[in-house]
């Protein structure tokens, strides 16, 4: 009996070890980058004073990595328009570079649907990029649904931020 007791607390700490926080950070407003860690360097401070260079993960950050939805929609707001065509001139200027763009929804709905949502979102968003000229073999998509929100809670504010497609440097 103690035998099983002691082989069921050690399969229970085996899958314990096997969990993965999701390695996403940043706030709402778009100044985090989502699960890439590119270490390149593209541009260095305008001042010359030799101070730290900025990556191509903080330019698609600093220019808009994230352009938000409204509720149930795929629909790209006029402001999301704007945010993609300074990331296509982006993409267009480091012809390297390559994006998984990720589609996110609020909590509210089932899981299945809003995986199906998310990955709507995120077609919608690389479909905009590729009619603005970029390659599309340049671009992935996935659809996280709302199994990644962004902020944390269930009113307006939190929802508005986690119907999101992010796009995250490769």
């Amino acid at each position: 009996m103690i035998a099983r007791i002691i082989t069921l607390f050690a399969a229970l700490g085996v899958l314990a070890a096997c969990e993965t926080a999701p390695n996403t950070s940043g706030d709402a407003a778009g100044t985090g980058a989502s699960s890439s860690t590119s270490s390149s360097s593209s541009s260095a401070d305008s001042s010359g004073s030799g101070s730290e260079q900025m990556t191509i993960t903080d330019e698609l950050i600093e220019i808009g990595d994230r352009v938000l939805f409204g509720f149930d929609s795929y629909e790209l707001t006029n402001e999301a328009k704007s945010t993609l065509a300074k990331q296509a001139s982006f993409l267009a200027a480091n012809p390297s570079v390559r994006i998984t763009i990720e589609g996110h929804c609020d909590e509210r709905g089932t899981r299945e649907y809003n995986l199906a949502l998310g990955e709507s979102r995120a077609s919608a968003t690389r479909d905009y990029l590729v009619a603005q000229g970029v390659n599309p073999a340049r671009i992935k998509i996935i659809s996280y649904g709302k199994e990644r929100p962004a902020v944390i809670g269930s009113n307006e504010d939190a929802w508005r931020y986690n119907r999101r497609a992010v796009s995250v440097i490769n």
